[in-house]
């Protein structure tokens, strides 16, 4: 079929899936290929908007039951065949679908496009990238009740963006927006207050960094653009460098001489690491894919520095061993200075 696009495999559904799932696919898709996430990538750009376009139909009920039935009349692959030859027309509230020459016209109708507006797939000017955030509206059926954290972003004209329309003055304005590292690594909604005393619940991408800069539209001043500035807060423990995080983890003298496995930190949780006998304060291991997100597929890794720690306490047992220890060993780091 020309230009057919077959909304459920974009999506990665079943045909049939509920609107949960559908809203649940669409979201995981859209985050791994949103233009913020791949600057410059004119592919990613592209399918993000057929993403969309596959959303706007399937979750509407009486677009998604007239392409389904247009689906049939074609016959495509993966779709249930009425029973009938392809010859002749197939209609439903009216509309005949043999007066569509493509699946392009058939959309266009469907979503009510203009025919001069730039469709996915065609060599056609980029339309504006479409938003990072969203503000949910407090009565939204669909905006999960889980997940959230209050945090306050402080505001500041940013300046015209374009000359005022009529007599409303449209400026953009900025909010820092600061986010513990677990917070701006899982990313997930996240409700803010503004000084103006609006309260705005956005869905913030995963692996947000210090001066990424997520927009608003129509939340700044008499509809211009609200752009937030994320600031990472320092962590007692995890420090970003570049894609990779790192972390000092204390062994024990034991643990280092022996090597063996060990426990580690992680932002996903506790993980197993084998660190090598003998090994020195300063050594540093890695844990691959234990990094900070480069895009929905790829992460960076943990880097883990060793550092051999002597208990400051020793019980009467321990003394003991550590006494005997001293008897017996012959490792002698001092011999190259005398």
């Amino acid at each position: 079929m020309q230009n057919f696009r077959n909304y459920f495999e974009l999506l990665g559904v079943a045909q049939g899936a509920p609107l949960d799932e559908v809203k649940q696919a669409y979201r995981q898709m859209a985050r791994k290929y949103h233009p913020d996430l791949n600057p410059g990538d004119k592919a990613a750009e592209e399918q993000f908007k057929l993403l969309g376009e596959a959303y706007e139909v399937l979750s509407d009920p009486e677009k998604r039951a007239q392409y389904e039935e247009y689906s049939r009349f074609w016959q495509q692959k993966g779709f249930p065949r009425p029973g009938s030859s392809r010859s002749g027309s197939f209609s439903l509230d009216k509309i005949n679908f043999g007066d569509f020459g493509d699946f392009n016209t058939f959309v266009d109708q469907l979503l009510n496009r203009r025919r001069d507006t730039p469709r996915p797939g065609r060599d056609q000017p980029p339309a504006p990238v479409p938003e990072m955030g969203r503000a949910a509206a407090a009565n939204d059926p669909y905006r999960p009740a889980d997940s959230r954290t209050s945090s306050r972003a402080s505001t500041r004209p940013r300046g015209p963006s374009r000359p005022p329309a009529r007599s409303t003055s449209r400026r953009d304005a900025e909010a820092n927006l600061t986010l513990p590292l677990e917070k701006a690594y899982t990313g997930g909604q996240e409700r803010i207050r503004l000084e103006d005393g609006r309260s705005l619940e956005v869905d913030m991408p995963m692996g947000m960094v210090t001066g990424q800069r997520i927009r608003l539209k129509g939340q700044g001043m008499g509809g211009g653009n609200l752009y937030l500035r994320i600031e990472v807060e320092p962590h007692p423990l995890f420090e970003l460098q570049g894609d990779d995080i790192f972390c000092r983890v204390p062994v024990t003298p034991s643990e280092a001489a022996l090597g063996g496995p060990i426990e580690v930190p992680t932002l996903d949780g506790p993980v197993q690491m084998t660190i090598p006998a003998g090994v020195q304060t300063g050594r540093r291991l890695r844990l691959a894919g234990k990094g900070y997100p480069v895009n929905r597929d790829r992460r960076g890794d943990q880097v883990v520095e060793l550092v051999v720690t002597v208990p400051s306490e020793l019980s009467d047992r321990e003394r003991a061993l550590y006494s005997e220890l001293r008897e017996t060993e012959t490792f002698k780091p001092r011999h190259t200075l005398l």
